[in-house]
């Protein structure tokens, strides 16, 4: 059994062809996934997969790079959480690769995610690139421990890493650690205590290697949990099955709930 804990089954280049996106689940053992919001605009949408499929969960929240959407309110994401197929607020983070200039609004708007995941009791979805030092530093600063959650698609170094997993959060890998000038990740993915590591595609984006450059899904992230085997010399099957507990028991998810 495999699960994706992060994909994006409402972009457009996905929300198309949802059934044959599920049915490429089924062929590759992957049972569950997480659909991810980006805009509160875009929220309707992951609730609704949530709802229609028994398979997929949903999380709701702002993703940094949008700048250009209103003010994102506690009150708002705590509404949006409050439904059993919402598990997780976010995505939510800091991005100074896309994002230049004053980011002071997306370190707000990081801050009024980690209150609602508290207030809750949901965990966090965090997205960091090139933000570090910041991410981690209102982590720690907005008690988001408390909460809990992972750093998804991560491709920071080891040490982000470790600091990350003292705060008491998951390390989520997805197709990049199957690129070929991935080494440094890779190396970080052979170190994260298994029992602390997820798996995700972020699909439709980062298809991993054979697939790379073309659109990704969530049955794709076989080839993560198969990487991540190699490098760490273990079964594919004991990736599979220790990230697919870390997943429900991070999530919330009842045995139950999960195996249908």
């Amino acid at each position: 059994m495999l699960v994706d804990s992060h994909c994006h089954l409402n972009f457009p280049e996905l929300a198309g062809r949802v059934d044959d996106a599920l049915a490429l689940m089924r062929e590759n053992g992957v049972t569950h996934a997480l659909c991810v919001s980006v805009t509160l605009a875009e929220f309707p949408q992951v609730r609704a997969l949530a709802e229609r499929f028994p398979q997929i969960y949903g999380s709701v929240g702002v993703h940094p790079d949008y700048e250009d959407v209103p003010p994102v309110l506690e009150d708002e994401l705590v509404a949006g959480a409050n439904h059993p197929k919402i598990v997780a607020i976010g995505e939510t983070g800091l991005d100074y690769f896309r994002i230049k200039g004053d980011c002071e609004w997306q370190r707000e708007r990081f801050r009024t995610h980690i209150r609602a995941a508290r207030r809750c009791g949901k965990p966090l979805i965090i997205h960091m690139r090139e933000a570090g030092a910041d991410t981690l530093r209102i982590m720690a600063e907005e008690r988001a421990p408390e909460a809990g959650g992972v750093m998804h698609c991560f491709t920071g170094t080891w040490e982000e890493a470790q600091a990350a997993i003292e705060l008491g959060f998951h390390i989520s890998f997805s197709g990049i650690v199957t690129f070929r000038n991935a080494g440094a990740l890779r190396e970080v993915a052979r170190n994260v205590p298994l029992e602390r590591m997820l798996i995700e595609t972020d699909s439709p984006y980062l298809a991993p290697v054979p697939h790379r450059g073309k659109t990704n899904e969530p049955g794709l992230v076989k080839y993560v949990a198969e990487e991540i085997a190699r490098v760490r010399g273990l079964s594919l099957e004991q990736v599979a099955e220790k990230t697919s507990d870390n997943f429900f028991r991070l999530f919330k998810i009842r045995n139950a709930d999960a195996h249908g």
